[in-house]
């Protein structure tokens, strides 16, 4: 079961101006640390983010407890259109910031599910992932 879904993302410009490139960089997944909610484990992960004049890129690469492959998943949002992705006729992506947090928001075959990232005060970055119907995800990543 795939955690995070791929797609394209737009990011809704944001007016107060506050540095939101401090998520910037490569993260690693602390999986002992982190909450999967009674889903998968993550056995290794990294996340990218890069934010260069309003448009990010989130990059995703997970290797799951039990599986022989490893999962990629690419994001790009792009602040200056304000728009958002539909890849398909059931995907439908969004990401804006909410103060310090940027959340993305996907709906596909009518489920939305959204990701909250976050700088903690101790220098980790946390994503809670929430899905209807299933207990959140909390991933705990430290920089690399």
């Amino acid at each position: 079961m795939k955690i995070f879904t791929t797609g394209v993302l737009l990011l809704a410009s944001f007016a107060f101006g506050r540095d939101h490139t401090s998520l910037n960089g490569t993260w690693t997944l602390e999986p002992t640390q982190s909450d999967f909610g009674g889903q998968p484990v993550i056995q290794t992960g990294t996340v990218t983010i890069n934010e260069r004049q309003g448009d990010i890129t989130v990059s995703r690469d997970f290797k799951y407890e039990g599986a022989s492959e490893t999962f990629f998943y690419r994001d790009m949002t792009d602040s200056e259109n304000n728009a958002t992705i539909h890849s398909g006729k059931d995907l439908k992506s969004k990401a804006k910031w909410d103060h310090d947090l940027l959340k993305v928001v996907t709906t596909q075959s009518g489920v939305v599910t959204t990701e909250s990232y976050m700088l903690a005060p101790n220098g980790t970055m946390t994503v809670n992932v929430v899905k209807p119907g299933s207990k959140t995800i909390t991933l705990v990543f430290v920089r690399k």
